[in-house]
Order: C-alpha cells, then structure tokens, then sequence
C-alpha cells in the first residue's frame, strides 16, 4: 500500500468525499484533496534505503465548522501510525464559501530491494 491509498481509504472511512490533486466534480460542502508532497528514502550506514517516506498534504474544504472533523480525522491518521508534520489553517475562501484547512501527514514504508 502506499500513503495515498491509505489516506483516501481513511477519508472514506471518515465518510470524506475525496480525490488526488483537484476535486473534478461538482464539490460538495465538505471534501477532501491529496497532494503529494514529497517521496524520499531514508538512508543508513550502508548508503542502501531502509524506508520509503512518502508525505501529503491532506486539504480539508468545509462550508460549515471543521472542528469536529479535523479532529476526528487527525485521530484517525495518527490511529494508522501517520505522523502529522503540520497542520494549519489557510483561510477562508470568500469566492467559494470554503474553510481550507492542511494537514501534512507523513508515512514510514519498508523498502526492499526487488531482485
């Protein structure tokens, strides 16, 4: 699996519209975009990767507060052993009626060397 899978997979869980990159339909008042950040592998003394980190921005869009679903959803990624390396609100966005909220969610993949 990779941390797109399981943050989507997480979204759905929460009952969160959700999609990577933008959000192609009609958007509802409250979903979620997945934009990767960054992919990177950790390495060792042996200059070979031991894990595969892959980070994200989840950006949560709601017309109505967002506490409780923040909330609820940080509980959940930290529940799957993600580690949140920010979160902060980015504002209201007066054209469309949105709170935008990041949360930047990092995951630690086993690497193994295909042969």
């Amino acid at each position: 699996m990779n941390v797109l899978a399981e943050v989507t997979q997480i979204a759905e869980q929460c009952g969160i519209p959700v999609e990577t990159g933008i959000f192609s339909e009609t958007a509802p008042d409250l979903y979620i975009v997945i934009t990767p950040i960054v992919d990177m592998f950790e390495l060792h003394a042996d200059n070979i990767p031991k894990y595969d980190v892959q980070e994200v921005r989840v950006s949560l869009f709601s017309k109505k507060n967002y506490t409780s679903i923040k909330n609820s959803l940080v509980r959940t990624l930290l529940g799957a052993d993600f580690v949140i390396t920010d979160r902060r609100y980015i504002g209201h966005e007066d054209d469309t009626g949105y709170h935008h909220l990041a949360i930047d969610v990092a995951k630690y993949y086993e690497f193994e060397m295909e042969e």
